[in-house]
């Protein structure tokens, strides 16, 4: 029998479905027709283990799109998306239709029952919906269950410093009867014009995101809603049976990128244990609204499957460019032969200057070279150490850190 909670975020769901339904997905689509963004996408999970396209993959929470464009973007592997609200299921079923993705399977299933599939999968997706679970515990623990031994969790939860704006306007909300309805979204988006300025909800009731009746529904009128500090977060994949594998883009938690690093000069911050680094910079940051992590199972034979530059392994490690890497070469600082940045990064201060000979390495970077062979014998291998690790920190590259690099077709 569902709970109250739960029954009440179906129903919400039923009516103001998130994301909005889409029809055409024909640039996603063609996005993802390039190899390499699978090959990049795979080692971001999987470091160490040889590219492969054939996972299975279980979209937990799948929302009106989210299994379908995972089914595009890996055709060869075998897709289930699950989610309970019958309106988001149908939106997937048409798509699956619509793009012939017989590698897609869909089903109206809440989380906590996903045993109910009765197989594991390589990759279990869940964004945007373990927060909204009258208990998230038992949601993770479900999708442990159907995570392989050596699988990756890829999760996101809200973070809780850069929502407060928005949970004063959830509490708004409650104070006065806004409620999750049509007429409710028309007052409140007449409330969110009307507010001041430094407002903390202001910089978030400018984005393209919150021009969207469901947007701002899901956001602020949603009946379940919890966040997690880094250290919250921590905790619950501990208890879940859990432990963290990476960030998805680690640089904004990284106490050796940008003003962290300013910071860890001056303080303590680098001498603390890595978990405490990431939740100290969550602090020092202040304006994160969530929290993207890849996590294995506790008892996983890949949790050595890290990338490490202690000893020598890292000279085999093959660098493959980020996606959004850009690198720039113009209004440079003093010394800069180019500056290098990643597009999804919302934190301003994660650029990375390079002089000419990082430049010269990192215009060698062609995704198949490994980086013993990108630094020329007799170059100060110190430096080159250095500067890979920092091009990893910074999400500039992921690395294959396979025995063998078998390239996808692009």
């Amino acid at each position: 029998m569902r709970s109250d909670a739960s029954a009440s975020v179906q129903d919400f769901y039923e009516r103001y479905p998130y994301p909005p339904p889409v029809e055409d997905l024909d640039r996603y689509q063609s996005l993802w027709n390039d190899g390499r963004l699978r090959r990049q996408d795979h080692h971001l999970s999987w470091p160490a283990r040889p590219f492969r396209e054939d996972h299975s993959i279980l979209v937990a929470g799948c929302g009106t799109s989210q299994a379908a464009r995972h089914a595009m973007r890996w055709p060869a592997a075998r897709v289930t998306g699950i989610d309970f609200s019958a309106t988001s299921v149908r939106c997937t079923e048409a798509l699956k239709q619509r793009y012939h993705l017989d590698n897609l399977e869909v089903r109206q299933l809440p989380i906590e029952r996903a045993a109910e599939l009765e197989t594991r999968f390589d990759q279990v997706v869940c964004t945007g919906v373990l927060h909204h679970l009258a208990d998230p515990l038992a949601g993770l623990r479900a999708l442990r269950s159907v995570l392989e031994p050596d699988g990756a969790l890829h999760l996101m939860v809200y973070a809780p410093y850069g929502r407060a704006g928005i949970y004063m306007m959830q509490e708004f909300c409650r104070r006065v009867g806004i409620g999750a309805t049509d007429e409710g979204i028309r007052d409140l988006v007449a409330t969110l014009g009307a507010l001041p300025t430094g407002h903390p909800l202001r910089a978030l009731r400018d984005a393209p995101d919150f021009h969207r009746a469901a947007a701002i529904a899901d956001a602020l009128l949603n009946p379940n809603d919890r966040a997690y500090s880094v250290g919250q977060l921590f905790e619950l994949l501990q208890a879940g049976g859990l432990t963290f594998a990476r960030w998805v883009r680690q640089g904004p938690y990284s106490p050796h990128c940008g003003l962290a690093a300013r910071v860890a000069r001056t303080t303590h911050l680098a001498q603390l244990a890595q978990a405490e680094q990431f939740a100290a910079v969550e602090l020092l940051r202040g304006t994160m609204v969530r929290h993207s992590v890849i996590a294995r199972r506790d008892d996983s034979p890949s949790l050595a499957d890290v990338i490490t530059f202690d000893g020598e392994a890292w000279l085999d490690y093959v660098p493959i460019r980020a996606s959004d890497t850009l690198c720039v070469q113009e209004r440079l600082p003093a010394g800069a032969a180019a500056v290098l940045l990643n597009r999804a990064h919302e934190c301003t201060d994660l650029v990375l200057p390079i002089d000419e000979r990082e430049k010269r390495w990192f215009d060698a970077v062609d995704g198949c070279s490994a980086i013993g062979t990108i630094v020329a014998i007799g170059e100060d291998r110190a430096a080159a150490r250095t500067f890979f690790e920092r091009l990893w920190w910074y999400d500039q590259v992921v690395f294959d850190a396979s025995s063998g690099v078998k390239l996808p077709a692009s």
